[in-house]
């Protein structure tokens, strides 16, 4: 059962106050008409203000007034199905009328973009953002964590036709269209090294989010347009999955074999992520 101030916090969402969405739950609570003094007592809502959120939900539609037998105001909600079903049909309209009006209104671009994101649910709706734009290609470089949460969306892309390029790093997880798995070095080797989990998607060979995940610290990540940015971790994202075929084909002690005898292969693994990794982590790993 949804929590009450998961309710709350929804409808909040759709332009409700606190003290509207308390009283509209307290009226489907109730499921009978009832009078304003009720409502403040099953809501929470103050009797000072309790008539004033009341005439919202009128103004809103969510709710109405009845004449009770001795002819005092009583309320009475929307039900829930009808205020679902009017909310789509309003929101749908007026982002019918935005998805064809903005872009009129947006002035061309001068400049390419570049800009940080922080957080784990930023990055991953960000990400999302970039997925669900796609109309040709997907380059993706991931995680299984984060691939997890952004599987849904890929696999509508490719059901769009977008052309899927996709190298997992980490545990197996369920297929998302034509994966390869990084087989060399292993997950924890990789880890060790770059010192965060990264998530790289390009969309359409245009823009790019590059995000990390560092173990016992932040989360961030950064968007940019600019075509030198794109063109890199494309290239990136390219020549690891064409590495990891000719790790198949010429087998995984083989390679071991080479990383551990060739001076360039040697000097090419050593190191450890980047300075700045420090300063996102949590103070008890650093």
């Amino acid at each position: 059962m949804i929590e009450q101030e998961a309710l709350i916090g929804s409808l909040q969402a759709i332009g409700m106050s606190a003290y509207e969405a308390k009283a509209y739950l307290a009226l489907i609570g109730a499921n009978r008409p009832i009078n304003g003094y009720e409502v403040a007592k099953r809501s929470g809502v103050p009797r000072s203000t309790v008539y004033e959120t009341l005439a919202k939900l009128l103004a809103r539609g969510a709710a109405f007034e009845v004449r009770s037998a001795d002819d005092s105001t009583e309320y009475v909600a929307l039900p829930p199905d009808a205020l679902v079903r009017r909310l789509r049909h309003t929101f749908g309209e007026h982002l019918d009328d935005l998805s064809h009006a903005l872009p009129h209104v947006t002035a061309p671009p001068t400049s390419h973009l570049l800009h940080t994101i922080e957080g784990r649910d930023a990055v991953i709706e960000r990400a999302r953002d970039l997925v669900d734009r796609a109309t040709q290609t997907l380059d993706v470089s991931a995680w299984s964590d984060e691939l997890e949460e952004l599987a849904p969306f890929l696999r509508k892309a490719e059901t769009r036709g977008v052309e899927l390029s996709l190298l997992r790093f980490g545990r197996e997880i369920a297929p998302i269209g034509h994966t390869l798995v990084h087989m060399f070095a292993a997950p924890g080797v990789v880890l060790d090294r770059v010192g965060c989990r990264l998530v790289v998607i390009a969309a359409d060979r245009e823009e790019v989010l590059i995000g990390g995940v560092v173990e016992g610290g932040s989360v961030w990540g950064v968007f940019s347009d600019d075509p030198a940015v794109v063109l890199v971790a494309i290239e990136y994202i390219r020549h690891d999955i064409a590495f990891q075929i000719l790790v198949e084909r010429l087998g995984l002690a083989e390679v071991e074999a080479l990383y551990r005898t060739d001076p360039t292969l040697v000097r090419l693994a050593t190191g450890r992520g980047a300075p700045g990794l420090d300063r996102r982590m949590a103070p008890e790993n650093r």
